[in-house]
């Protein structure tokens, strides 16, 4: 009789302690989880609304929130950053609104967000770019997704590929022509751009090998944050903008306050493989580097040229203008106000340009380099500078010296540069006559209108104004 109650006890003791380790665990898996370190995920970190309206209209969008935790979490908020104004609405859980609050997600469970936008295209005065984000307060973390909309009626060139690097990292692009389905680049086709509405581009836009992209006068090409343009080898581009009608490459922030902000947007990069490429009356403007022409693969025996006339390029958070052992005639051209060099001409090549102006006066924040920069060399190794003239021209600017060239000189190439007819700002040794010939201004007198708002015309008692050689 003993040894049955001693049994009952144990069995009634067993059930006891099995429910009670039930119970807890029960607990916990239903009890929020509230680790610092827990946070939620999303089916996608952005959101682009692509649809581009012929009238006022709306579009829906959804991602998915997960709770990837074996313990239910909390959302603490959802919320649009734009708040009340924002022209995106949410719907979490079947209800509409901008703003959220103790949305519960079961454990490895998830949940679906539907965004919708309303955007007015037709309406000139609205950004091409409506950005916003939604904010998301999980265990006092905050975790977004982002929100653009294109908001205005224009064309979208945006990226269908993407180059893999073997160290991480990938650069998305789309060619000027691309097959519909694939996606793969078609070659040996010119492409002409209207000029109706504007051009928006993003990631970076290529003109590959054997394609031809003309843009039209009074074309505005805006670019996306980090995109660019890139004219790859073979590829052409041609700029063909006229007198009071200039193709403008910008950013496409249209806010007044962002109108001379630099660093919006990459740069144009031309390689080598055509000797065709021409920008006449483009104004280029508020990048990181304006125009960058470069031989890559480095076969100094391809063709590598570029035409550039009556272009402004200005406002770029490093350089205007970048030439890498290139080919460039340039004529009535404007380079100012950059972060670094205006103009650096590196690793030898041909130039001349006629009546252009270096100026470099940015005032926006320290700047330690010349205006104007020449060199024949990639470390030790000379490469032929076989042309490099500069005349009528002004290379001028805020600090004592303005040019700085760094010439390899040995048996092996000439040296060929010349500066003639140009007033230069510089305390470089300029007493070579074979380099600089009688008929420059050196350290002259030079007054220009009002360099902070770009406008180089000459005041009267210039020392540039007749010094040129008709």
């Amino acid at each position: 009789m003993l040894k049955f109650d001693f049994v009952k006890q144990f069995l009634f003791i067993s059930s006891v302690l099995v429910f009670i380790l039930f119970a807890n665990t029960s607990c916990k898996k239903n009890k929020l989880i509230e680790d610092e370190n827990a946070k939620v995920e999303f089916s996608q970190d952005s959101i682009l609304f692509d649809t581009v309206f012929t009238q006022s209209g709306s579009t829906t969008r959804n991602f998915r929130v997960r709770n990837p935790h074996n313990q239910p979490i909390r959302i603490t908020s959802i919320q649009l950053e734009g708040g009340t104004n924002s022209p995106f609405i949410l719907n979490v859980d079947g209800s509409p609104g901008k703003t959220f609050s103790n949305i519960d997600i079961p454990a490895n469970d998830s949940i679906y967000i539907f965004v919708q936008v309303y955007v007015n295209p037709t309406n000139i005065n609205s950004p091409l770019i409506i950005s916003d984000a939604i904010q998301f307060e999980v265990n006092t973390n905050i975790q977004k997704v982002q929100l653009e909309a294109w908001g205005q009626d224009a064309y979208y060139h945006k990226p269908k590929n993407a180059i893999k690097f073997s160290g991480g990292g990938y650069l998305p692009y789309s060619t000027v022509a691309d097959n519909p389905t694939t996606g793969a680049s078609i070659t040996n086709t010119t492409v002409t751009w209207p000029n109706d509405k504007p051009h928006v581009i993003y990631g970076w836009l290529v003109v590959d090998s054997t394609q031809q992209l003309n843009i039209q006068a009074g074309t505005k090409v805006h670019f996306h944050q980090n995109a660019g343009m890139w004219v790859y080898r073979y590829g052409t581009l041609k700029v063909n903008g006229a007198l009071n009608n200039e193709v403008i490459f910008q950013g496409d922030r249209l806010e007044p306050y962002m109108q001379d902000v630099p660093g919006q947007w990459d740069r144009i990069w031309i390689n080598e493989g055509s000797v065709n490429n021409e920008i006449n009356y483009a104004i280029i403007k508020n990048g990181f580097i304006g125009l960058q022409a470069e031989l890559l693969f480095g076969n100094f025996s391809e063709p590598r040229r570029l035409r550039i006339t009556n272009t402004k390029i200005y406002n770029m958070k490093k350089w205007g203008l970048y030439a890498v052992a290139f080919n460039i005639y340039g004529g009535n051209n404007v380079f100012s106000n950059c972060k670094e060099y205006v103009a650096a001409f590196v690793a030898g090549g041909n130039y001349k340009f006629i009546h252009s102006t270096f100026a470099n006066f940015w005032s926006k924040d320290g700047r330690s380099t010349p205006a104007f920069h020449v060199d024949n060399h990639a470390g030790s190794q000379q490469i032929p500078l076989d042309t490099c003239y500069f005349g009528n021209c002004i290379i001028d600017g805020s600090q004592s010296n303005e040019l700085e060239l760094d010439i390899v000189t040995t048996n092996t190439f000439a040296v060929n540069y010349v500066f003639s007819n140009s007033l230069i700002r510089t305390n470089t040794n300029v007493s070579n006559a074979t380099h600089f010939p009688v008929g420059n201004s050196i350290n002259g007198t030079n007054v220009f209108f009002d360099p902070n708002v770009y406008n180089f015309e000459l005041k009267t008692g210039s020392n540039a104004i007749n010094l040129g050689n008709t």
